[in-house]
């Protein structure tokens, strides 16, 4: 993929961030079994050309190699708690959960016991998001704050360039997850 190499080579170019070497393909297999998800092949892809983490001026980066496992199961659970937040404190509600209960812990229950069986994102930065999912690439990146949901790149390359600099694509992005996507 080399598009999303390019990705890399760009945030290089830029100095926005601190580029350390590419994850391996056992600290790829540690991290998806620790953590329960695939990353999907252009974002494997672009993690193992090099994994930016943080330096003074950014934050946001996932340290899939050395980052507090606490804070990346946060931002791993950031999407579903997001929707639990407007699930409890707005009026959310999907269709397909059916009956909205009349009570918060009840609509609660119910939108956990539904969100458990949504794809899974995983962080790109910050709340920027790509869904899981070995054999899959090419899905927009999300940018997900609650029931916010919004395109923010047609692909991971375009959202680099999106977000960091650089030429953008013209393309309309396709939504690809199913739930996440019916938000856009």
């Amino acid at each position: 993929m080399p598009h999303v190499r390019d990705a890399a080579a760009r945030l290089a170019a830029l100095d926005c961030c601190r580029l350390t070497p590419g994850l391996t393909d056992d600290e790829f297999a540690q991290v998806e079994a620790a953590y329960g998800f695939t990353f999907a092949d252009d974002h494997r892809a672009f993690l193992a050309a090099a994994l930016p983490v943080d330096d003074d001026r950014q934050r946001g980066w996932p340290d899939w190699r050395g980052g507090d496992p606490a804070e990346l199961r946060r931002m791993l659970d950031w999407p579903v708690e997001g929707v639990l937040f407007d699930v409890e404190h707005n009026v959310m509600w999907d269709t397909a959960w059916g009956p909205r209960p009349h009570t918060v812990p009840e609509r609660l229950a119910v939108a956990r016991r539904h969100l458990a069986d949504v794809p899974q994102l995983v962080p790109v930065f910050a709340h920027r998001y790509l869904p899981a999912g070995s054999g899959s690439c090419g899905h927009p990146v999300l940018s997900v704050y609650q029931t916010d949901i919004i395109y923010y790149g047609v692909d991971l390359a375009d959202y680099i360039h999106r977000e960091f600099g650089g030429p953008v694509s013209e393309a309309d992005p396709v939504a690809t997850v199913p739930f996440w996507r019916d938000f856009l």
